[in-house]
């Protein structure tokens, strides 16, 4: 495993300063005014908290390695989510892309520089046509104002030269915090940093001396610590060095996603954060499967917005208003693998995205009998992994790939698999048939049993007066694959989408920004 050499900064070219403030040692740019309070970093940047009020609001596809591609992101925003993050993106690999403005595809494209591509990346590339190294792939048509790149970093000048590869074309950055994965943490990225507070105020001080000036906000992602005190300890560190919103999952590091989200704990800590930060947008994220359930936690909380990761993938369609049925999954994946044909996504990317559509092995145990799995075309992970290009892949899930093909005129077939989280965690994120076959059979199995003697024991009883999601769900197996054709936003006055076109057309239209 590549493991990140951590370097220690006693002068950056922002020369940041440092402040006592209650016993704690916070990373300060030039200019920024002291920390009391709701006061910091962010403060002296007033445009970025407009623009963060804005953005940070409402429902988001949570940020997911390998899945919050191009094709789920459009999906998402299609039926309705507000806005996305990308998948998370390693500082030191989006520093070296290449901007590419793709003419076919009519998207923005980040492309490693084969200059500094390694051999072995160089001949397994040949080996396959020659496909450039797709690190990130942007519509910009689409996702202009709506989209949130999130940074893996753990050093304030390797976050900063990624940032400004890509600040131009996207909303926000926000910084990983939260990932417990070995590829990240021994990177000194991801949880690390919330054992490391003052290396994590540092990035995002860093990060704040780009985005101030240009109006960009500046976003966190983290879990729960081990105390709600330590969790508002270091919220607050991270709103004092730059934090214009904070998102919040319900876990902590070592909490396995088969095992239910901790909503009491995070309640507790937005108790004591949001009457205190104001201005501060605060996000959830964790087991938000049942729409109701949603809605009721943001209102209870006055929580500004919602994550939303594995319920997304179970069924996109989540994003749809609470009053509108969810979309039959099969529908689903077929407008997934249209998007995936429209953004030319390799095949083992679209195969990975749409294995996780039809796995329980990451989903909660008591969430599984609520969640069923049923395919009516008589598709299967077996059969999916069994497909090696998108032809066949189309052909299973019952879309016209010609059809599909026809919305774009390309050359090129881009690699995703270059995605910089699959190169440096092979064992854990490069797609493989068996990591499918055989884990999604163990935890079926396991999960499944559980849930038949749960159901013989009568442990869990519906309320008389609901409806439960499967039972719902069930009443709507005979939707039609076109239903997703029909699908009618309700057109409402917006006063974020107001704001928005104000904010546009004063920037007007200079340096790709977005």
């Amino acid at each position: 495993m590549h493991q990140r050499p951590r370097k220690i900064y006693e002068k950056s070219h922002l020369m940041m300063t440092e402040k006592k403030v209650e016993g704690e040692t916070v990373a300060m740019t030039p200019g920024a005014v002291g920390f009391s309070d709701d006061v910091g970093v962010a403060a002296s940047y007033p445009a970025c908290r407009e623009k963060a009020q804005l953005l940070y609001r409402g429902a988001a596809l949570a940020p997911m390695v390998r899945a919050s591609t191009t094709p789920l992101r459009l999906l998402a925003l299609r039926y309705g989510a507000d806005f996305t993050y990308t998948e998370e993106l390693v500082d030191r690999s989006l520093s070296q892309t290449i901007r590419v403005e793709n003419k076919e595809l009519q998207t923005i494209d980040y492309i490693k520089d084969p200059a500094m591509l390694p051999k072995k990346t160089k001949k397994k590339l040949k080996a396959d046509n020659n496909r450039p190294c797709l690190i990130l792939r942007i519509d910009p048509n689409v996702e202009k104002g709506k989209l949130v790149c999130q940074l893996g970093t753990g050093e304030p000048e390797l976050a900063l030269d990624a940032a400004k590869k890509v600040v131009g074309d996207v909303a926000a950055i926000d910084v990983n915090m939260g990932c417990p994965k070995k590829f990240s943490v021994s990177g000194g990225m991801g949880s690390a940093l919330l054992k490391d507070p003052d290396r994590a105020a540092r990035i995002l001080a860093s990060l704040k001396g780009l985005l101030g000036p240009l109006g960009k906000p500046l976003s966190c992602k983290i879990r729960l610590l081990a105390t709600t005190k330590e969790t508002v300890d270091f919220v607050e560190t991270m709103i004092r060095a730059g934090a214009d919103a904070v998102a919040i999952h319900a876990r902590r590091v070592g909490d396995e996603s088969t095992t239910a989200a901790d909503w009491k704990s995070l309640e507790e800590v937005l108790e004591v954060l949001r009457p205190k930060h104001p201005s501060i947008n605060f996000l959830v994220n964790g087991d938000f499967y049942d729409r109701k359930e949603r809605t009721e936690f943001v209102e209870r909380t006055k929580v500004d917005g919602v994550l939303l990761g594995r319920p997304a993938l179970y069924n996109t369609s989540t994003f749809l208003p609470l009053e509108t049925a969810e979309i039959d999954k099969t529908a689903v994946i077929q407008e997934y693998m249209k998007y995936s044909v429209r953004f030319d996504s390799h095949h083992k990317n679209t195969k990975y995205v749409v294995c996780e559509m039809m796995s329980h092995r990451r989903t909660p145990t008591g969430r599984v009998p609520y969640l069923p799995m049923k395919f009516p075309q008589g598709q299967t992970v077996g059969k999916t992994c069994n497909c090696h290009d998108l032809v066949s892949l189309c052909k299973l899930w019952g879309v016209d790939h010609s059809k599909a093909l026809a919305t774009i005129t390309t050359g090129t077939n881009v690699d995703s698999e270059c995605s910089e989280a699959t190169a440096l965690a092979p064992g854990e994120h490069r797609y493989e048939d068996s990591y499918f076959l055989k884990g999604n059979q163990s935890a079926m199995d396991a999960k499944s049993a559980l849930a038949s003697k749960e159901d013989r024991e009568e442990k869990e009883v519906p309320d008389a007066n609901s409806v439960t999601q499967s039972e719902d769900m069930n009443k709507r197996g005979d939707q039609k694959s076109d239903l997703v054709d029909n699908v009618v936003k309700v057109n409402y006055i917006d006063e974020r989408a107001v704001k928005r076109a104000k904010i546009s057309s004063e920037e007007g239209n200079g340096s790709n920004m977005i």
